[in-house]
């Protein structure tokens, strides 16, 4: 399997598939997950001609699961790593959940500065505060992610699967029908990672302040978030990207969950390619 290994000693792991002639797309998975979170994209993209990578943040999936780094600075300075080891320019970087912070802080302090970003997607994306403070009263109390904390320490399995199999996907809802294969898939995707990254990178994921990278983006940037989402409330992150990103489009899909990637590709996927086409 590919691997980068980062200044700090840490194997990466990546996934590249397409020509080395073609556009790249560059795609950053949400907590805990990995890359395989993407399959629906990058099977998509690839058949229209890009090339497409993703990787395994540190501590998740096949990279390495190390105890040190698990913050949102080193997981864009692993982005960066990939991202030259393949020198990859006029790049899209597409990113969901923690992965889209992920995105605001490579673009911001790496892809932007050296010239290889095109354009940059942020869905369903945790930027730019998702924590509750004086400064953003709008934000989730501290104790919904200290309540996270609790229940990944004591059983991470059963955390994993309550979590697919209800507000993720919106399989809680009423009149949602559960699919298992995709509750099954979250939870073996989770399952691969480290407990202490993941732990850890709740942290990462809740508390980091990102005002600062949205503010200095400059590439046009897609927002795009369903109003049914109950992990990351649109209201506090997807209308406030707009806000300060420069050059953004918002795109609010009704009754959309967090992890509408998956159970919507069918939607979700050709408007990120028509944004991508202009």
């Amino acid at each position: 399997m590919p691997f980068v290994t980062t200044d700090d000693g840490v194997q990466i792991y990546y996934k590249d598939w397409g020509s080395a002639d073609a556009q790249p797309i560059v795609f950053h998975h949400g907590w805990p997950l990995s890359a395989d979170d993407w399959d629906a994209q990058m099977l998509f993209f690839h058949a229209h001609g890009y090339r497409v990578i993703a990787s395994d943040r540190r501590g998740h999936g096949r990279s390495d699961q190390v105890g040190f780094g698990n913050d949102m600075d080193h997981y864009a300075s692993d982005v960066s790593a990939v991202v030259e080891h393949l020198d990859l320019k006029n790049a899209i970087h597409i990113g969901h959940s923690t992965g889209g912070g992920q995105v605001a802080r490579y673009v911001a302090k790496y892809g932007q500065p050296q010239g290889r970003v095109a354009k940059a997607i942020l869905v369903s994306s945790v930027p730019p505060l998702m924590v509750q403070t004086d400064a953003n009263p709008e934000g989730t109390p501290i104790s919904v992610f200290d309540g996270f904390r609790e229940a990944l320490a004591a059983n991470r399995a059963e955390f994993y699967e309550a979590v697919a199999s209800g507000p993720f996907y919106g399989f809680n809802r009423p009149d949602a029908k559960l699919s298992q294969p995709v509750v099954d898939n979250w939870w073996r995707q989770g399952m691969m990672g480290g407990a202490l990254a993941h732990y850890v990178g709740i942290a990462a994921f809740s508390e980091t302040d990102q005002t600062d990278d949205l503010k200095a983006i400059t590439v046009p940037v897609l927002v795009t978030q369903g109003d049914d989402d109950q992990i990351v409330p649109y209201k506090d992150a997807s209308l406030k990207q707009h806000e300060l990103l420069q050059n953004s489009e918002l795109k609010i899909y009704p009754g959309y969950p967090h992890g509408m990637l998956t159970v919507h590709a069918d939607v979700i996927n050709p408007d990120l390619l028509a944004f991508i086409q202009k």
